[in-house]
């Protein structure tokens, strides 16, 4: 039964997809499902040269990096998963704390025999992949963060108490049942008030994201990102206990979102932090302001050639 609406459900984002589609990844990438720390993990994949990881956040899917994923397919492997429990990867029960999901990235990392690669992400995939970063501090070449806080680093306390972030304390069973069928609302909520301008996060991409969070399970999965903060809040003051990071680290903020307090927090965390503030956007980087942001992602990935 589960499986069954599990496929009406892909059926009904694939009908909606079809009017309302972010721009699509260039033909030379394809999709794959990769077993991987007891869970399965969606995956595009394309190119070839020096791996690429692109982790994305809450509220959108690794569809959200297709302009940075086009430009660096020219000369890199490009790997864009989707999150566990998120966008078209499997919902398990459990292992939503970041340290597990690093796990994951290591998992499909190993499926596809990659060895290194370099690291680039938003969101809740900073969370996941500094876990990572720190748990294998031999596998990232470079490491780009983009416009959001680590659990346990620098000043996440303080951060904490900003009213913005009202959603990290959001969920559980009655909360899922207030959404339930108002996905959009919910999550227009983000788009609207994390934007220097709103429009720029289109109405399609909306429906397109809105789509996918309302398939079953994924706005479950969604509340356990946020719920398993505590616990990744203590394991990265553990990560950190070890020594902070040694590579290549890029901070990345948005003018009108986390702008140098980006780079500020990720000075707690490792030895070599370079900083960059996007003019005009807000936290949606890649729909705000895609040229710039890709242009500064490329610069410093470049560096490491």
């Amino acid at each position: 039964m589960i499986r069954s609406l599990f496929a009406a459900a892909i059926l009904v984002v694939a009908a909606t997809s079809s009017q309302a589609q972010v721009r699509p990844f260039p033909p030379t990438f394809h999709k794959q499902d990769v077993k991987a720390n007891g869970t399965t993990i969606h995956v595009r994949v394309g190119g070839s040269g020096p791996a690429v990881v692109l982790l994305h956040g809450y509220g959108e899917t690794g569809d959200m990096w297709e302009p940075l994923a086009a430009n660096l397919v020219r000369d890199h492997l490009v790997i864009v998963p989707d999150l566990r429990g998120l966008g078209l990867s499997a919902r398990p029960a459990g292992g939503y704390d970041k340290k597990t999901q690093g796990e994951d990235v290591a998992g499909v990392l190993d499926a596809l025999k990659v060895r290194k690669a370099d690291l680039v992400t938003h969101d809740i995939g900073n969370m996941v992949g500094f876990a990572f970063a720190a748990e294998h501090r031999d596998r990232v070449r470079r490491f780009v963060l983009m416009d959001a806080p680590i659990p346990g680093v620098g000043p996440w306390e303080e951060i904490l108490k900003n009213p913005l972030l009202w959603h990290f304390r959001f969920g559980g069973p009655d909360m899922e049942r207030l959404v339930a069928g108002r996905e959009r609302i919910y999550l227009d909520r983000f788009w609207n008030e994390f934007s220097a301008k709103p429009d720029r996060f289109t109405e399609a991409s909306r429906q397109h994201y809105a789509a996918l969070y309302a398939m079953p399970g994924a706005m479950h999965a969604g509340f356990a990102q946020f719920a398993a903060f505590d616990q990744d809040a203590i394991d990265d003051r553990a990560f950190l206990a070890e020594g902070k990071l040694a590579m290549p680290v890029l901070a990345v903020g948005g003018s009108a979102s986390f702008g140098s307090t980006m780079a500020a927090v990720m000075r707690f965390a490792a030895t070599d932090v370079e900083e960059a503030v996007i003019p005009d956007a807000g936290h949606w980087l890649m729909e705000e302001q895609p040229q710039a942001t890709v242009a500064v992602v490329r610069a410093f990935l470049d560096k490491g050639k």
